[in-house]
């Protein structure tokens, strides 16, 4: 089962949620309205809005005051993909070209920032001051991860909790807040908006630790981008820690990349059957189930309804996910 039919459901709320997308990028100057329209027409999962609008579904269903928060937690993410292809010069993103490499770097910056500054806007119209603390205090964060990104590029010296922190601040800090303030806005209690926090915040942390998965063991095609981009980025991820802990492939990996001059397409090739022969992909796919399973025990004590259901399934799906 593909992950739309899990929440099927929504489909209605998500198209509406879709074109209020559209509204809200239409820029007056051309070149922002063409490149955020591209960038939106790029696809994408829009996991974050259906973690916002089944959060909200555990308590008092408004369709379109929610949907405020589910395009300002879309556009966020949004902003944070054009900034990160610029910081990667990236070229290809789904597939598609970047908006960095149709525009450039400076458009593609500005461009960033004009779907943030929309997604502030967006929000203003919903009163509640815990709503504006949340999302403000999780932009401080993934801030701080994607200067932290940089910083760790190339670093071999990085461990387990340096990996930890940074795909915290990446992806399942804005995953648990989309969770937490679907809830705040549904009128759950303290407890229970807290408890879907929580479990935001663990399927975010096995997400990624997936996709960094599937840069390793999924073709270019299926990813969209070159099998290994990030390591060739100089992003050290969770089987990269793992693989290294084999002397053989560490020194192959450091052969490849302490030379001067690109990393060929054979070379990444070898890297990657090498680090396949390790045991780092069966225990990364171990951590990522350990988050799954502190997912689902946070939803534990949530009462039983179809959303509830749902978000187990989304986990269960996550877990499972190869491509």
């Amino acid at each position: 089962m593909k992950l739309p039919k899990i929440y099927g459901f929504l489909k209605k709320d998500m198209e509406s949620i879709e074109s209020a997308l559209q509204d809200s990028i239409q820029a007056n100057h051309p070149v922002l309205r063409d490149a955020s329209t591209e960038l939106l027409h790029a696809g994408g999962k829009r996991i974050r809005p259906v973690f916002v609008l089944l959060s909200s579904q555990l308590g008092n269903y408004d369709l379109s005051k929610i949907k405020k928060v589910a395009v300002t937690l879309e556009l966020i993410h949004m902003a944070t993909l054009v900034h990160d292809d610029v910081i990667d010069e990236a070229e290809l993103r789904r597939g598609k070209p970047t908006t960095a490499s149709i525009y450039g770097n400076r458009v593609a910056m500005y461009t960033g920032d004009y779907i943030l500054a929309r997604a502030l806007e967006e929000i203003t119209e919903i009163p509640d001051p815990r709503v504006h603390q949340l999302l403000s205090k999780t932009l401080v964060e993934v801030s701080i991860g994607e200067i932290e990104q940089i910083e760790y590029k190339f670093n071999w010296e990085q461990n387990f909790r340096d990996y930890l922190r940074r795909i915290k601040r990446k992806t399942a800090l804005l995953i648990a807040s989309s969770c937490k303030l679907g809830a705040i806005v549904g009128g759950l209690n303290d407890y229970q908006t807290n408890k879907l926090y929580q479990y935001g915040y663990y399927i975010g942390m096995s997400y990624q630790i997936i996709d960094d998965i599937l840069d390793f063991t999924s073709t270019s095609k299926e990813l969209g981008k070159p099998a290994g981009n990030d390591l060739l980025q100089g992003n050290i991820t969770l089987p990269v820690l793992y693989a290294m802990e084999d002397k053989t492939f560490k020194q192959s990996l450091f052969n490849v990349f302490s030379k001067d001059g690109h990393v060929t397409t054979n070379e990444m090739k070898t890297l990657i059957q090498h680090l396949k022969r390790t045991d780092a992909i069966k225990r990364s796919y171990a951590v990522s189930d350990m988050y799954l399973s502190k997912a689902l025990t946070a939803l534990d004590e949530i009462p039983a309804s179809r959303a509830k259901k749902t978000l187990q399934d989304i986990a269960t799906y996550i877990g499972k996910r190869r491509s």
